[in-house]
């Protein structure tokens, strides 16, 4: 059974996402943030209704607020949707 998305759990997620998955966390930013001219951006946190990143745009730094099209269940639900979401944003982002 999947982790309820606790600190640690949310911790757990965003270092590797950030460590990993770099690119994916900008492309979130662009498109579901509405931030298309972010260069880079970190995910600070997540839990079951949205994720919050901070995005490098135009040199400067935004908080952006992304919330989920439903409630994450747990850490397996996070994982497939973070996973649909880039397959999403990559389709968007080519036209």
């Amino acid at each position: 059974m999947a982790d309820s998305i606790t600190p640690d759990i949310s911790k757990r997620i965003c270092n590797h996402m950030n460590e990993d998955h770099a690119d994916a966390i900008a492309l979130y930013a662009k498109v579901f943030g509405n931030a298309p001219d972010t260069t880079a951006a970190k995910m600070l946190s997540i839990d079951p209704d949205g994720m919050d990143l901070i995005a490098q745009t135009d040199g400067t730094t935004t908080p952006i607020r992304i919330s989920f099209d439903h409630v994450l269940q747990d850490s397996e639900d996070a994982h497939q949707t973070l996973i649909a979401m880039v397959k999403q944003a990559r389709m968007q982002s080519k036209g």
